[in-house]
């Protein structure tokens, strides 16, 4: 998500500033300053922001919130840290994450409500413990529920708006609209009304409720354990990394792992930015990499296909920061 931001004017002493705010009306709610980013990203790439805080409910989101619009300080959401690269000079302003907003509840219906910040793998694991199939692609997906509703995250021929009944929300005017049924008709590949264009674009994902059917416990842990043996074979968890860094647009005639591995992109490296020499959509990061080196192997690799084949590869990835 995972990510929303809300340009507002910055200020020429915007520490000072920010230390002030939140060192009164906020209290108790833990804000960190200079807050290295990296290690809130699944890239581990990124500068500090400004100010970080994680709040442990939706009445705290709202302070934290209402304070930053008060001050005009810029304002980043973010969810669990994937599918984003958060540049090496870091996010100005302030920073608030979700991954604190995990609540679970079964319904009625046996459908599942999961928060913003549960993780989505301890979804689909949670659904499985609760007897109920349906999201058992889910399995491996690094990120957390609040961003792959974002993102409407898609694997496995399977996509999030497949198995979303409902979603609840904050609106830009901070007020909380629950339980809101998608219209089917605004999610498509890799799109959201959540998204910038969209018509829920501002709003804050706070969870989502999913379809669920009775499963098969066997078949439903060995599909599980077999689509993240998939994502082991591919190079996902050998480094930090995004998972897949482009787009897949069918009109290519192949997925853009395909066409890079034509171009002789496995392994392809810019300090330690590299690409995965196990997948060539994976790009990963092998050590210290920075935020520069991977933009310059990400347009080194739009380049090349532009060059050889004259496509425009489209990044997962949303780039955030300085």
């Amino acid at each position: 998500m995972t990510t929303i931001s809300h340009p507002v004017d910055q200020a020429a002493n915007l520490p000072s500033r920010l230390r002030q705010l939140f060192s009164g009306d906020l209290n108790p709610i833990p804000v960190q300053y200079d807050e290295p980013l990296a290690g809130h990203t699944t890239l581990r790439i990124g500068g500090p922001a400004d100010a970080f805080a994680s709040p442990a409910s939706i009445l705290e989101l709202k302070r934290l919130l209402r304070a930053a619009r008060a001050a005009e300080l810029p304002l980043t959401i973010l969810g669990g840290g994937a599918n984003v690269l958060v540049g090496d000079r870091g996010i100005r302003g302030l920073v608030v994450a979700t991954g604190r907003l995990r609540r679970r509840i079964r319904l009625a219906d046996d459908s599942l409500y999961a928060g913003a910040g549960l993780a989505a793998d301890q979804l689909c694991q949670w659904a499985a413990d609760e007897g109920r199939a349906g999201l058992e692609f889910l399995s491996g997906l690094p990120g957390s529920v609040g961003g792959a509703v974002f993102m409407n995250a898609r694997c496995y021929e399977c996509e999030l708006a497949d198995v979303i009944s409902a979603v609840d929300y904050l609106a830009p005017d901070l007020t909380v609209c629950d339980n809101l049924a998608i219209d089917r008709s605004q999610w498509a590949y890799k799109r959201t009304p959540f998204m910038p264009g969209g018509s829920l674009a501002g709003a804050i994902i706070l969870g989502a409720r999913f379809t669920t059917s009775a499963a098969d416990g066997p078949a439903s842990r060995a599909r599980m354990l077999e689509l993240r043996a998939d994502r082991v074979a591919k190079g996902h968890f050998d480094y930090p990394s995004a998972g897949s860094l482009f787009k897949n647009d069918r009109s290519f005639g192949r997925p853009t792992g395909a066409i890079l591995d034509e171009l002789g992109f496995r392994g392809r490296r810019i300090g330690d930015a590299m690409v995965s020499p196990k997948h060539a959509n994976i790009f990963v990061n092998a050590g210290q990499a920075s935020a520069a080196d991977m933009l310059r192997l990400i347009e080194e690799a739009q380049a090349a296909a532009r060059l050889a084949f004259g496509i425009e590869l489209e990044p997962e990835v949303i780039r955030l920061g300085e």
